[in-house]
Parts: structure tokens; sequence; C-alpha cells
């Protein structure tokens, strides 16, 4: 019999990672929470044409299908069959797919119930999404995200207050970052300018991959995409922008005059640093980065990606305004913005740099020692007490040796481990030793609970 496995992409969490991950999730919903978004979910699986369309054809290819039930093939006809027309027959035998992101299936809730809620309309969701994507290093098939979004607003206020809660929550992770931001519209303006503003999608995917690939890879993807040597030069002039924020929109303003729409862009992000600047960042730093793409079809102003420093990895956060999501499912007129934290890579970039924090391999505080059946007994009664004062903590379920009660304390991280014997029991306390640094004494069920809480 074969070994069982898991698809290539996809992971398996043991208790101890995910206490860690909980800490994570904790931590950003506390976030959202506190700047008042409320919590939402959704299907995993969608109507597959809910999700085509709205991530450009580099996203679409990433989207995984899942085969209708039953008999699939029996509504094929032969021609699609014989001609192998791939994409016809997906259609035929792929009614739902699973979702790529939360942003389009929010978009599809805020129509469904746009007479139930109230604009603007703030939610977060934290589920897993999935990608076909090819697995490597921070990159995954299935994955979580930590989105928060709102509709129904076109304050810039929004954008501000995201920065802050990248800031908020990547600061108190201790994940010190760099918060990258750009504005489609000068994306836009670019290709204006460039006279490829009909091309505008193309530019933005090439320009999108230029940490992959660099500055020679993207010139080279957009000469076979056939762009003349005069748009490319435009496009090249991005690469070399330098000096602080408010200098490089200055030189990317005189570069776009005669771009009403570029301008425009160049407005919002000078509005978004100077109120940053006014309010202040923790941990994070903020910076213009010119040839940030974000390759989605649905973004339209300022786009957000976040890098960790001191660390390898891809953006950890992402996200960005969008004008007209709501408008493809009918809705129109509705503008929104959101952000996303890339919980696994989040997870990495902690696990890479030690800062997760002591506890958090453990949800279990205090085990009791077992020494038989009346001491048991008596143990089970503080349980409940200890519980009710917020504290986790359980028992060992039998009466074995001392060593390896000990050893399943050790083995799960437990940093208290509470002993009661019939000495204890007589004078109504409890030997409590710190895993840790291996003191012991003997105190009170209340100056236990004190110990352990502080």
């Amino acid at each position: 019999m074969s070994q069982p496995s898991i698809p290539k992409g996809t992971r398996d969490f043991s208790p101890e990672i995910m206490v860690k991950r909980n800490y994570i999730f904790g931590i950003i919903r506390q976030a959202f929470e506190r700047f008042g978004y409320m919590p939402l979910e959704t299907p995993s699986m969608e109507n597959v044409e809910t999700l085509t369309g709205k991530y450009g054809d580099e996203g679409d290819k990433l989207i995984f299908r899942i085969l209708d039930s039953g008999d699939y093939l029996k509504e094929v006809g032969d021609d699609t069959l014989q001609t192998r027309n791939l994409n016809q027959l997906t259609k035929s035998i792929a009614e739902k797919a699973l979702r790529y992101d939360l942003t389009v299936p929010f978009a599809r809730y805020v129509v469904m119930n746009q007479n139930k809620i109230a604009f603007p309309f703030k939610r977060y969701q934290i589920q897993p999404v999935w990608r076909a994507d090819r697995p490597q290093k921070g990159r995954y098939r299935e994955f979580y995200q930590c989105d928060a979004d709102v509709v129904g607003s076109d304050s810039l206020l929004n954008e501000v207050e995201l920065v802050q809660i990248f800031d908020e929550v990547l600061t108190k992770l201790k994940v010190p970052s760099t918060i990258k931001i750009n504005n489609r519209k000068i994306l836009y303006g670019i290709a204006e300018v460039a006279g490829i503003a009909d091309r505008m999608m193309e530019m933005t995917i090439a320009i999108d991959k230029l940490d992959k690939i660099g500055e020679d890879g993207v010139i080279q993807e957009l000469r076979g995409r056939e762009f003349n040597d005069d748009s490319i030069n435009v496009i090249k002039g991005l690469f070399g922008m330098t000096g602080d924020n408010e200098s490089r929109l200055n030189a990317i303003s005189v570069m776009l005059r005669g771009s009403e729409t570029g301008q425009k862009g160049v407005d919002e992000l000078k509005s978004i640093f100077k109120d940053v600047q006014t309010l202040g960042l923790n941990d994070c730093e903020i910076e213009l980065d010119i040839t940030l793409a974000r390759g989605l079809n649905y973004y339209t102003g300022a786009i957000f990606e976040v890098k960790a420093k001191n660390v390898q990895m891809g953006s950890i956060c992402g996200g960005g305004r969008y004008d007209d999501l709501t408008g493809i499912f009918g809705l129109k007129g509705v503008s929104g913005v959101g952000i996303s934290f890339g919980a696994d890579r989040i997870f990495d970039v902690m696990s890479e740099l030690n800062v997760f924090p002591s506890g958090t391999d453990s949800t279990t505080q205090v085990l009791f020692v077992n020494f038989g059946k009346e001491e048991e007994l008596y143990c089970m009664k503080l349980l409940r007490d200890i519980r009710k004062a917020g504290i986790n903590a359980e028992i060992f379920p039998e009466a074995a040796k001392m060593k390896k009660q000990f050893k399943y304390a050790d083995d799960k991280g437990i940093p208290f481990v509470a002993t009661v014997g019939t000495d204890e029991m007589s004078k109504g306390q409890v030997s409590l030793k710190n895993m840790k640094t291996g003191d012991q004494k003997m105190i009170s069920v209340d100056d236990m609970i004190e110990a352990i809480k502080s």
C-alpha cells in the first residue's frame, strides 16, 4: 500500500503551528474590528462566471475549476471532444470554481444584498483561497487571506486608515515592513504619454513582473508584446527614478503633464502621503513605487504592496482602490478600497525572524499532575475555578509515572505544571513549577492564578 500524501501546494498544520497561526489571525482580527470592520464569510466555491474575467488573463489561468457532479460528459458534444477545445470543454463540465480571492466574492455579496446593508459598508474576511500556481517558497495553492474592504465611499481617508491598519498589525507582530504604494491612474497616464493607452493592461502585466524578472526581463517582455521603442523608452524612465516620495511625485507630475488622469493619480497619492506623514507610523515605512502595478483588472486608484524587511520573501500584504467592481454584477457607481494580509507568508517571515512571543506554542497554560483517584477529583474541582478565571488548564488523564506526565507537559510546551498530593490537599495549596526556569513553590490557588496570568 502506498503512503498517503496531500496535493502539492497544500499543507497540514500541526497543533503547535495552528496556535501560532491563530495568534496572527487574532492580531489582524482585533485591528480590523478597532477600525470598524465587521466579519463576513462567503462560500468556498463560486459560479465560474462570477470569477472569470475579473483577474486578467494571467489570473483566469490560475482558477481551480470544479468538475460537475454525475456524468459530466453526458451533455458534451462529440465535436468538442474531438477538437479537444479545452476552453469549450471546461465550460461544459465545470460550472463552479474555488474562489481565487475574497474581493470578487465580496463584490458579488454586496450586489446581492445591496438593499440590506448600510453604506459605506466595512467588512473583513479571514478565509482560505485557492490558486493553481506553481508551488515554491512563500507561494501555495491553498492559503489564507485576511481582507478588509470598505465600499460606498470615495474618500481617501479610507486609504489612510488602511495604511494605519498595515502598520498597527505588522508592528504588533514585530515584522518591520515597507508599505509600497502607487496609483493605477498614474500607470494609465504613463500609457497615455507612451501612446499605448489602449494597451495599458499589457503594460501593467509586464511591469508587475519587475521583481521576478528584472528590468531587462520586463523590456524583453514588452518587446515580445510588440511595443515600439518610443513606448518602451517612456516606460524605462520609471526604473531610474530616485529621491524621496515627494520629489519623485513631482517628477512624475512633470512627466504626465499631458495626462489629466495621470495628474489626478499624482494628486491622490500626494494627499495620502501628506496625511500619513502627519499621523505618523510605528515600525513601518511608506514608499512610492512607481513600477508597482498589481496586475488585477479591477484596480483603478491607489494600490498597495507590503514587503517585510530583512527577509527574502515576496509581498506579504496587498490591496487597492476599485471604482466599479460591483458594476460587473450590475451595481454601478459604488467605489471601494481594500487590503489583504497574507497570513501564510507572514507566518513564514515571523518564523524566520523568530519573533513569535513565548507561550504561542501551546494553548494549555498549566497541567495538573494525576496522582490517583482521590487527588484527581480534588484537582478537577480546582480546574473548574481556574478555567473560570480564564486560564487554559488540563489534568493528565491517568495516574502515570511522573516522568511521563512531565514529558507530556514539556512536549506540548506547557509553561506550568501543578502537583497536588496529600500534603498540598491538607494545606489547601498547590505546588507550582515553572517549566522554563525550573522554579517550584507551594502557593494558594488564588496566587497560582495570579502567577500564571502575569
